[in-house]
């Protein structure tokens, strides 16, 4: 039908042509940010599961760091306990040739001067090694207080770490039992470095050389410092294969994000191009339909 009034040729060619203008405008957008979901309008449900995943990868990097910090404070005592060691046997070569009868009174004197001072840096070690300013453990007359609650290794309950994104995923390493048992008064190692544990000065000497006790009491610090060290060694294994497997998740998360957020360009691309051919045809169909009321005026002529 030719009418003045409604022109319906042109206003179909316009809707077509706002369409492809709408979707043209869609397609750059996404070809600019390089992103397909740049609001809840270009796909509602994908957002809501994207956004979820989204949290989930950043809780995961937080968690893998966590993790590593965990490794680093483990490593950290473990190279305390690791000196502890080397420290010990020195003090039982000490005290084997000390308790030898053919060893003088002047040789062990001298003897039992390197002793007490390897005593005084085994105090040394287990009050001043700490990770980002907290004590890991402690000695003598601190170590009720340190096992209750003021240390990071030596607490009641132990060390808590968080290696996921839920509050479920946490993993605990409680060592509280064989650093107690290592460092306080009467413990393996405290007994040893009771003597020291008050930062004795040059002139407090003690009197281990030449008693075979002293070698059992070393034996046993000995083997008391290697179970805190095979202890820390398990936990730090532990968190490493947390730290891998938290890694692979967040690949893959990451991966599952991208499909929903990230543009496609050889698709987009394609888009644009057909949009723009269809905003070129659209353009010219539209001054075409215009041309209609020409057709009636020519009718009353």
């Amino acid at each position: 039908m030719l009418s003045l009034n409604t022109n319906a040729a042109s206003l179909s060619a316009q809707n077509s042509l706002g369409a492809s203008q709408k979707a043209l405008s869609t397609s750059m957008s996404r070809l600019s940010t390089g992103n397909r979901v740049n609001s809840a309008m270009d796909d509602a449900a994908g957002l809501q599961i994207a956004t979820r995943l989204d949290a989930q990868t950043r809780g995961q990097a937080v968690a893998m760091r966590n993790s590593q910090n965990g490794i680093s404070m483990m490593q950290t005592a473990e190279g305390a306990f690791s000196e502890t060691t080397n420290i010990l046997l020195r003090m039982k070569d000490l005290a084997t040739q000390g308790a030898d009868g053919t060893a003088t009174a002047a040789d062990k004197s001298a003897m039992q001067s390197e002793y007490d001072s390897l005593g005084r840096e085994l105090t040394n070690i287990m009050k001043n090694t700490t990770f980002g300013g907290q004590a890991l453990f402690g000695v003598g007359t601190n170590a009720a207080a340190v096992t209750g609650g003021t240390s990071m290794l030596g607490k009641t309950g132990g060390v808590t770490f968080q290696i996921g994104a839920s509050a479920a995923e946490t993993m605990q390493v409680d060592t509280s039992g064989v650093v107690s048992q290592l460092t306080n008064d009467a413990g393996d190692l405290g007994s040893i470095s009771a003597a020291y544990k008050t930062t004795a000065t040059a002139g407090t000497v003690g009197a281990e050389i030449g008693s075979t006790a002293t070698i059992t009491s070393l034996d046993t610090a000995i083997a008391s410092v290697g179970k805190v060290r095979s202890a820390l060694g398990a936990a730090s294994n532990r968190l490493d294969h947390v730290y891998n497997n938290l890694q692979n998740m967040s690949t893959n998360v990451s991966q599952a994000k991208g499909r929903i957020m990230d543009t496609d360009y050889a698709t987009e691309t394609s888009e644009m191009t057909t949009k723009q051919m269809l905003m070129q045809a659209g353009s010219a169909m539209l001054k075409q339909s215009n041309s209609m009321s020409g057709m009636v005026m020519s009718l009353l002529q």
